[in-house]
């Protein structure tokens, strides 16, 4: 049987609510600076519109940006370090009324931190994201939200438990430094040491992955070439996740491996799950669930949804995905804009009325990502999309 997917129907004849939940269009442009220019388009054609912006994330860049647009949040700024472990001044968020802190792993432990140049899985480690969760436990927090995505790491997060007291040893008692060449090396796991407030504190992690923590699929595998990886370190550091895999079935019984997302971050999902009894969720979710999306779509007549590349992989976690899922659920038809668009066949057949690339025309690569050039191609798109909806509904 044919699936039912939301239609236009008598929703075409009288657009008066719409909804803008764009992701941003990595390296390109923000979530925000997208949702303002597509409000722009649809107000200069259907001033009486009421336009309702909720930027969202899958758990990678822009997801504390994103929650923090749904709720009262304080910034905080930390002094932590990078994950060459040089000394860095790192922000993060509370939500004032629930006290939940809002953590970026990519702020302390993030790719963009590191030169290209001194790019390395098997050096670098998250231990500046464990000193955000630490400074947080300290202002009172007791709830987490930890964005995974962008890292440079892949540690299995056994730098972040380090800097929360975690010990990692060797064969012979010597603690190791927590690093990705060090994974190989874990003999055991002293928990005692660990910040006794943990046992207080719940955690969320927000991820865009479902990999493993090791092999074909797993963090090295997949992950650590954009981290400056080769094939020998892939290897080196594939094994070393086995074996802190193996350690951490022995020491709490919890067999990361078999844990959708917890190859993300280099591994880090997985040490969270099984150290910090992480709840591993797709970042979208959190977002919309924040923000009160399936409330706010109840009665909108359409959803204009976007990120940088829309491809068949979109349905497979990705924020856009999440949006359809809520938005079939409501009847509300989406329409999908980005700055590439492959195999649209899928993409309308997966619920999506209609999807558009919006370049005009054949640009170099530094041109497609240019800022301006992407949030006016933005604009425009928008537009010519409003523009037949309004030549409908004045027939």
């Amino acid at each position: 049987m044919q699936p039912h997917y939301p239609t236009f129907d008598n929703k075409f004849m009288k657009t008066k609510k719409i909804i803008l939940a764009f992701d941003s269009f990595k390296g390109s442009a923000s979530a925000k600076a997208l949702s303002d220019a597509a409000e722009s388009a649809i107000l200069d054609i259907l001033p009486g519109c009421n336009v309702i912006k909720i930027p969202i994330a899958d758990g990678g860049e822009g997801t504390v940006d994103a929650i923090c647009r749904h709720a009262k949040v304080s910034h905080i700024e930390c002094n932590t370090h990078d994950p060459l472990m040089r000394d860095i001044t790192a922000s993060y968020a509370i939500i004032d009324e629930t006290k939940t802190a809002i953590i970026e792993l990519a702020a302390a432990s993030g790719l963009t931190l590191v030169e290209e140049s001194h790019r390395n899985p098997l050096e670098t480690t998250t231990y500046g994201t464990g000193e955000l969760i630490a400074d947080a436990i300290g202002r009172g927090c007791r709830k987490f939200i930890i964005g995974l995505g962008g890292s440079a790491t892949n540690d299995g997060g056994t730098g972040m438990l380090a800097a929360l007291g975690f010990r990692f040893k060797d064969f012979s008692g010597n603690e190791l430094n927590p690093i990705g060449r060090n994974l190989s090396l874990i003999a055991s796991v002293c928990s005692s040491t660990a910040n006794q407030l943990l046992k207080e504190c719940s955690f969320t992690v927000a991820c865009d992955v479902e990999n493993p923590l090791y092999g074909n699929l797993g963090a090295a595998a997949i992950f650590a070439p954009q981290k400056g990886a080769d094939s020998k370190m892939i290897e080196i550091l594939d094994k070393g996740l086995r074996n802190f895999n193996d350690i951490t079935m022995k020491a709490t019984g919890c067999n990361m491996n078999e844990i959708a997302g917890s190859g993300a971050a280099g591994g880090a999902g997985g040490g969270m799950a099984a150290y910090l009894h992480a709840d591993l969720k797709k970042g979208n979710e959190i977002i919309l669930n924040i923000a009160n999306f399936d409330k706010i779509a109840a009665d909108a007549d359409l959803i204009i949804t976007g990120e940088g590349h829309i491809d068949s992989q979109t349905m497979m976690g990705k924020a856009i995905s999440g949006v359809l899922t809520h938005a079939i659920a409501a009847n509300v038809p989406v329409i999908a804009i980005a700055g590439a668009v492959d195999d649209a066949d899928t993409l309308n057949k997966a619920g999506l009325t209609a999807v558009f690339p919006i370049q005009h025309g054949p640009v170099s690569h530094q041109e497609a990502m240019d800022t301006t050039t992407t949030l006016n191609n933005a604009k425009r798109t928008v537009a010519q999309i409003i523009r037949l909806i309004d030549a409908f509904q004045k027939k």
